[in-house]
């Protein structure tokens, strides 16, 4: 996903001027070690269950104050540094926005995301 354009047509969007105050914006990336154990990863394979991250989108866009959300799981096999998963929310307030990207990231991942390192 490149931010920049997703920033650029999300803006462009009608309604977006009058309701929206925040965005926020997660990147994942692959660690260059295991999070538990801190082994060396080399790669990252990353199957997402695309069907229940957009049932868990739309679930969360309809949070009152949110205007858009925009989620992409990238699948494969991923080296160290490269993106794995990007999260896009936008709404009114911080009380509204915060917590509902740190919900949706925290469901995508214990729910619709299968990792394996090597």
């Amino acid at each position: 996903m490149d931010i920049t354009e997703a920033l650029s047509s999300l803006k462009k969007e009608p309604g977006f001027q009058d309701q929206v105050g925040m965005v926020l914006i997660h990147n994942g990336v692959v660690r260059g070690h295991s999070r538990g154990s801190k082994d060396a990863v080399h790669s990252l394979k990353v199957t997402p269950d695309q069907e229940r991250i957009e049932a868990l989108r739309q679930e969360y866009e309809s949070r009152p104050g949110i205007f858009r959300i925009i989620v992409q799981a990238n699948q494969g096999e991923f080296q160290p540094g490269q993106d794995l998963l990007f999260i896009i929310v936008a709404g009114d307030i911080r009380e509204n926005v915060h917590p509902v990207l740190s919900e949706l990231l925290n469901r995508i991942k214990s729910e619709a995301v299968h990792k394996q390192e090597t």
